[in-house]
């Protein structure tokens, strides 16, 4: 994501795809328009608003001590307790005026290119809906309360925010390369599942940790998975698990660590370089690491969430 990619890309208005720039193939809602942003904010109920309740009450009792700082200080300026759902609106008007980003609904997963541009025009897209009492505790695509408590609270940080901002910017070069699985390695192994080295101890600052009771505990505390400190090049290399635990965890010394690592990474060149498949598998220590903690990769090798193991 080195400045030069900011350059090549007119993110006033959303690019057209050139060439064999891949995108995934989604069906658009046929009332939407090219941004795939939903007129409004979904009207939730009353049964709607008491799952945010309660979800945001189990977080509350695991995050302290294992979130890191800046998630927990981005709760409270967003005043997220304030009962149900919160309005879009409200918190758009009150980031804007911290770090200059919005909240704006779509329907479900949107296609890469357009998820990347919003990025790059500080607008964070998140689920206009929120799981049932059957998808309690795990719900597969993306809900409102994953998007908004997971991910809208690390937007009150200036550096973080402007992560965001310059990773959406990186998105275009990416698919120019075709290498979006390795950008999305990045997103996955910093945004949903990173971890950060505070004063007191490792913390977690990724939207996938915060957002699930089980993760937040695992990832912190755990001696299954590794822990190893961010390198953008190995981690670009790094397969990732969708759906179950995370084998390795990666950990920045701080935002502007991660910052540095990757907005001033000459991305040209390493895109040539990169296989266009994984190198290494998402449990795998290699030579180049710094461990901070060698797993023993106890629940991989039990068979993770199918086998019914327990995190260890």
């Amino acid at each position: 994501m080195a400045s030069s990619a900011t350059t090549e890309t007119d993110f006033s208005v959303l690019p057209e795809l050139e060439g064999d720039i891949y995108t995934a193939p989604l069906q658009k809602p046929a009332h939407l328009g090219d941004d795939w942003v939903e007129p409004q904010q979904a009207d939730y109920g009353q049964a709607d608003h008491a799952i945010w309740d309660e979800l945001f009450e189990r977080q509350m009792g695991v995050l302290p001590g294992r979130a890191a700082t800046a998630f927990m200080r981005g709760l409270e300026k967003l005043d997220l307790a304030r009962g149900g759902v919160p309005e879009f609106d409200r918190l758009s008007a009150e980031l804007d005026g911290m770090t200059g980003w919005s909240v704006i609904p779509v329907p479900m997963l949107i296609p890469d290119h357009v998820f990347f541009w919003h990025l790059a025009n500080r607008r964070f897209p998140a689920g206009n809906f929120i799981r049932t009492r059957e998808t309690f505790d795990y719900i597969q695509e993306p809900d409102v309360f994953h998007d908004v408590f997971g991910h809208v609270p690390m937007l009150t940080d200036p550096v973080f925010a402007d992560y965001m901002q310059e990773y959406g910017r990186a998105g275009w070069k990416a698919m120019r390369y075709n290498r979006l699985k390795a950008l999305g390695a990045l997103y996955w192994y910093t945004v949903e599942f990173g971890l950060i080295e505070e004063a007191d101890g490792i913390k977690a600052y990724g939207a996938g940790i915060l957002s699930g009771p089980t993760e937040a505990r695992f990832a912190v505390e755990a001696q299954s998975p590794n822990r190893i400190m961010l390198n953008v090049d190995r981690v670009m290399r790094t397969d990732y698990v969708i759906s179950d635990l995370q084998p390795t965890y990666f950990v920045i010394e701080s935002f502007d660590d991660l910052f540095r690592q990757t907005v001033e990474r000459d991305f040209d060149r390493l895109y040539r370089s990169l296989a266009p498949a994984f190198t290494y598998a998402n449990s795998a220590v290699i030579d180049v690491d710094n461990v901070v903690h060698r797993g023993t990769q106890e629940y991989l090798l039990r068979g993770g969430r199918g086998s019914g193991a327990d995190p260890v």
